[in-house]
């Protein structure tokens, strides 16, 4: 099993050595898959792996916190910031200097915040079921169930997060990341405040966004704002998916194609 050392990460500040696990399979250009706010087993990117290991090196981590990796505090407001250092201190220890980033819900989050704020390090970025708004109203019942009953979210879903975070472990981890997510809206000033200060319009990597047309945590609205803000980034709006195409049955294969056209387009 492949772990990464590093000195430290901010996602668990007063630790060292941090310990990430990641999957390593193929060769060529290094492509980095960034799991979402669930862990890499709720949402796998294991056919994303079989697919694209023949023409790219895929790695794939798990961040602190989730998986085989260290165990991280609470969330804090800025995790996202805190998981693209990680990200990028963990690139540096297997000694990559640029890659491409897919990056899924928090995952697309990190992966924009490190094209904007290390653009040498990134050759195209893949933003699936991407997050702009800090306030997510139609969210909020949602999280407020994970807060207060994350049994609610039925047999099958716990079974899954015991055997990706621990029996021990997932509703701590589950009700922490709701919670954070609830206090990211409590301190925005304004509905239309966004996750990157900004900054989004700063990424200057190719881009594509891969979207479910049924996503339930993307507000009214906010795929235009992402559109305004990257301007020049390519947009796949996948009719029928919902918050993880790339691991839903029916849409894993078409948003591997996608991904794959897109790669391979930006390879040189």
């Amino acid at each position: 099993m492949p772990f990464a050392s590093l000195q430290s990460s901010p996602l668990v500040p007063g630790v060292t050595p941090v310990n990430i696990y990641y999957r390593d399979e193929g060769q060529g250009l290094p492509l980095v898959l960034l799991h979402g706010g669930w862990g890499y087993g709720l949402n796998p990117f294991d056919l994303q792996i079989e697919q694209l290991r023949s023409s790219f090196r895929v790695i794939c981590p798990d961040r602190s916190g989730y998986g085989r990796s260290n165990r991280p505090v609470p969330f804090p407001p800025d995790f996202h910031y805190r998981a693209a250092d990680e990200t990028l201190k963990l690139l540096d220890s297997l000694g990559i200097g640029r890659a491409f980033l897919w990056g899924h819900s928090d995952g697309a989050v990190i992966a924009a915040i490190i094209g904007f704020r290390a653009p040498g390090r990134v050759r195209g970025l893949i933003l699936e079921a991407f997050h702009f708004y800090r306030t997510k109203p139609g969210s909020r019942e949602f999280f407020e169930m994970l807060v207060l009953q994350p049994e609610n979210l039925g047999e099958d879903l716990r079974r899954k997060f015991a055997l990706e975070l621990g029996a021990a472990e997932w509703r701590r981890l589950i009700t922490d990341h709701a919670k954070v997510w609830l206090e990211i809206a409590l301190e925005s000033a304004h509905p239309q405040d966004d996750l990157y200060y900004g900054k989004l319009h700063e990424v200057v990597a190719p881009t594509l966004i891969i979207h479910g047309q049924l996503d339930p945590r993307t507000e009214p609205e906010e795929l235009a704002a992402v559109s305004t803000h990257l301007p020049h980034a390519e947009m796949q709006i996948l009719d029928g998916a919902g918050h993880s195409p790339h691991s839903e049955p029916a849409f894993g294969d078409i948003a591997t194609r996608l991904a794959r056209e897109f790669l391979m387009r930006h390879k040189t």
